[in-house]
């Protein structure tokens, strides 16, 4: 096991050094470290797998459009001249990490009694095998997490991959169906502390996810169309009202804090990060919200030049009127310091607020992939809901999770402005794209992105350091998987991030 458990050998010592009469058995290693149980490394790993975000949901928020960075800061030209090697960017490592976990807990969960554990393993395999494919395209699946018994596992196509989450996702249903936690352990579920209904509900949000994502390709429409029925078949639904988070137990220690907080907001004191001044709204982002008088959701998303304001924690440092918030161009190197552009808002950051749930993904995601679902398919999809039903909930949703008035949505529902109100919107799957996108911004950068490549809306503006058209499409295999599986990473091609695109982005 890996040296995080290390202190359970030491458990072991103090507790196994009473009288017993096999304590002359020279077959017995000193130096064997005993096995963790499943119940200790889940809770773990789901913490492990909320902290990985948190690199790859930032860079998603940049190269969706919504962040970019002052004036404080040298230029960070990896983000904003896409000047990267296969040296950055690594999700890729911890990624496997933390599914090597899951998979021992799979593995081992009958063993310790613990079969409980085995669906929602199953159902963060396919979340974080998921967010591999949107960031790299074809990976190590089915040969991958075998140890030595495969130390070069071969890449498996992208859309098999995909189409083998849906498999996956169906088996963690069957296994959380069969095995209700045992009480003693709910504790050591930091996301739903026992609730398989939740579990069945989250792998089903997942698995909508994952086929909406395709929903662009030709030929795609019957298996989609197929596998949502079978969703609605199964009968459990989707999460819904409240996002899907881990909380470990975050406290004001040094870090012991939502990481998110810790890296942009407040040290555990209370005393402000300098990484505060680094992201910025961009201009576009504001502009945004300000044209569909969503004033709303950017005084949520942002706080007014001049911060937070220190008395009164969670409110503007100025007025909160729509003149007083000021974005930086995408990309620009000068000119916007910090002290007079956006500083990151009271949805994310409010000082004092360590303990905030690390979102997985929001409720307003599903309900607005449920009405991309609707407005494509139609009749095609047992769905009892119309397109606009569920859009005006995910709306509704984005209000709720930001903590804006689902009132002051109600009014944006009606407010007869295009791309706002589903009813007066020209493009209907452009208004869904476009709510997706601000309902995804701050909660999961890299799904804004990923909507974003699908999408092409909204049509951000292009980096102000970047001649040309070109933005990332996907990122490089890291140099550690070319030293380590250099065979099978060859074998996927030349790889360009400017031009190389996921299988579900076609255009």
């Amino acid at each position: 096991m890996k040296l995080k458990y290390l202190y359970i050998g030491a458990l072991a010592v103090l507790v196994g050094t009473g009288c017993k009469k096999d304590f002359l058995d020279v077959n017995t290693n000193p130096n064997s470290l005993p096995t963790a149980t499943p119940a200790f490394v889940i809770s773990n790993a789901l913490n492990v797998s909320a902290n990985s975000l948190l690199g790859a949901n930032e860079t998603g928020m940049y190269w969706s459009g919504h962040w970019t960075q002052s004036s404080g800061y040298i230029l960070q030209t990896l983000l904003f001249k896409y000047e990267f090697t296969n040296g950055d960017f690594n999700y890729w490592d911890g990624t496997y990490d933390n599914l090597e976990d899951y998979q021992f807990v799979i593995e081992n969960a009958a063993k310790f009694n613990q079969n409980y554990l085995k669906g929602p393993a199953k159902v963060m395999m396919a979340f974080n095998y998921q967010k591999l494919v949107d960031l790299y395209g074809n990976i190590p699946f089915s040969d991958a997490l075998k140890g030595v018994g495969s130390l070069a596992p071969k890449f498996d196509d992208q859309k098999t991959v995909y189409e083998g989450l849906i498999t996956l996702l169906s088996g963690a249903i069957t296994d959380l169906k069969a095995n209700a936690f045992a009480s003693a352990y709910v504790s050591s579920d930091i996301v739903f502390k026992g609730n398989t209904t939740k579990w069945i509900q989250f792998a089903n949000s997942l698995k909508l996810r994952i086929l909406m994502r395709q929903s662009r390709i030709t030929g795609r429409d019957a298996y989609i169309t197929g596998e949502i029925n079978k969703i609605i078949t199964e009968g459990s639904g989707f999460i819904t009202g409240a996002e899907v988070g881990v909380n470990p137990g975050y406290v004001a220690a040094a870090g012991q804090t939502n990481p998110i907080y810790d890296t942009w907001g407040y040290d555990a004191n209370g005393a402000r990060r300098s990484t505060n001044n680094f992201p910025r709204l961009t201009e576009y982002s504001i502009a945004q919200l300000v044209a569909t008088n969503d004033t709303f959701r950017l005084k949520r998303m942002a706080y007014a030049p001049g911060n937070e304001n220190g008395a009164n924690p969670g409110v503007s440092a100025k007025p909160e009127i729509a003149a007083n918030y000021l974005g930086v161009p995408f990309g620009s190197s000068s000119g916007y310091l910090p002290a007079v552009t956006c500083a990151i808002g009271p949805a994310l950051l409010i000082k004092g607020k360590f303990g905030n749930l690390f979102v997985l993904m929001t409720a307003a995601e599903v309900q607005l992939n449920l009405a991309e679902a609707k407005q494509r398919y139609g009749a095609s999809v047992n769905l009892a809901g119309t397109a606009q039903s569920y859009y005006d909930e995910g709306v509704t949703q984005s209000f709720r999770a930001l903590g804006a008035s689902t009132a002051n949505a109600a009014a944006l529902l009606t407010s007869g402005i295009d791309n706002a109100d589903f009813t007066a919107s020209a493009n209907k799957l452009n208004a869904i794209a476009q709510q997706k996108w601000l309902a995804l911004a701050y909660f999961n950068g890299l799904e804004a992105w990923s909507e974003y490549r699908k999408s092409n809306f909204p049509v951000t503006p292009q980096s102000k350091n970047v001649l040309g058209t070109d933005r990332p499409l996907r990122l490089f295999y890291p140099g550690s998987e070319l030293g380590s599986n250099g065979a099978n990473v060859n074998a996927q091609g030349t790889v360009d991030p400017l031009k190389t695109k996921i299988f579900w982005d076609v255009d």
